[in-house]
């Protein structure tokens, strides 16, 4: 028996698709990539040459033509912001306190010398998002964030139960398209850490997909990937649920890693915080009593890493996805970067 959660997907994705979606942008040819290296110990790796690198499209061997190293020796490369987004959509009322808590202990580091520009932004029940000014000074944001509310409202919740969960997506999913489509316009990297144990995806969200859910989820799915790379944001995901709280273990949504290449393949899951995190090559750290230590994890992956520029390869039909893989000629690193693209046909040259 099919339950309604179809109808707010569809709806969603075409309130999404009428905003960053078909904004009848040009395909995209030259692709650039923020790529981390990092070492067993997932310390970011510096020091690295063009040549220690491969690109591999679709499995093809592909030229980087651009290759940028940030960090380390290297001279200062382009900007990195960094935005620390509470969810109090998702997160329950008696972690939020704690959540703010962790934020501050984080920013009071170093007598309040951020290593980098941050930014923290709330998620409410409204689909706002409120956000601090970017700076690197860590007391001036602890100073924001006394004055700000971090009341966790209470989301609508019907008899039926279902739509309150379909709520918490839906506005989940416009906070992130909000952000995304505003940062598109700021230039360089940005390092986004979703606080959050995720969306209601995962739990008691079983139904059969009609053809147009599957599309409007295809779509989205679409839409999310582009615009993210676009606007240069990495997505990382930090579960504030404590070390005995946490609802979620990696098992749970890896099934929903790989990337999506047809309609016909999608699941609710493939729209959930930590599939659309790691397809942007960002780090999912599972529930901790050391929020701050966990933030300070994502945050370090813009103290050093790499840019690779490439020519993408053209589609045979609209939304053709194809598969990333980047690989450095040393042992025991770990890349991570954007896991694909989707490519549409070249337009020949009138």
């Amino acid at each position: 028996m099919r339950t309604r959660c179809g109808s707010w997907i569809c709806l969603f994705s075409v309130s999404l698709l009428s905003g960053f979606a078909q904004q009848n942008r040009p395909a995209d040819h030259s692709i650039t990539l923020d790529v981390a290296v990092t070492d067993k110990a997932g310390k970011p790796v510096a020091g690295l040459e063009q040549q220690d690198f491969t690109l591999l499209d679709n499995k093809q061997p592909q030229k980087i033509l651009s290759f940028q190293a940030v960090g380390g020796a290297a001279p200062a490369g382009p900007p990195v912001e960094v935005v620390l987004m509470v969810d109090e959509v998702n997160t329950p009322f008696s972690r939020v306190a704690i959540v703010r808590e962790q934020i501050e202990k984080f920013l009071g580091q170093n007598g309040g010398a951020l290593a980098l520009p941050v930014s923290v932004a709330v998620l409410d029940d409204s689909g706002k998002i409120v956000r601090t000014p970017v700076t690197r000074d860590g007391k001036a944001l602890i100073a924001d964030l006394e004055q700000a509310d971090f009341g966790l409202r209470s989301i609508r919740k019907s008899v039926q139960g279902i739509f309150g969960a379909e709520d918490q997506q839906r506005i989940s999913l416009q906070g992130l398209g909000q952000l995304t489509d505003y940062e598109t316009a700021t230039p360089g990297r940005k390092l986004v850490v979703w606080l959050s144990p995720g969306w209601p995806l995962f739990f008691g969200l079983s139904t059969q997909l009609s053809s147009k859910d599957q599309q409007g989820i295809f779509s989205s799915v679409v839409a999310f990937s582009d615009e993210m790379r676009r606007a240069r944001i990495t997505l990382s995901n930090v579960d504030p649920g404590g070390a005995t709280e946490g609802e979620m273990h990696m098992s749970d949504f890896e099934q929903f890693f790989k990337g999506v290449k047809k309609p016909g393949q999608v699941a609710l899951g493939d729209l959930g915080l930590q599939p659309l995190a790691h397809r942007t090559g960002g780090r999912i750290l599972e529930a901790s009593n050391d929020l701050a230590g966990e933030i300070a994890i994502c945050v370090q992956d813009g103290t050093a890493y790499y840019v690779l520029g490439f020519e993408g390869l053209p589609g045979d039909g609209p939304n053709e996805y194809h598969e990333l893989e980047v690989k450095v000629d040393k042992p025991k690193l770990t890349v991570r970067t954007q896991s694909g693209y989707y490519a549409q046909p070249f337009r020949q040259a009138q």
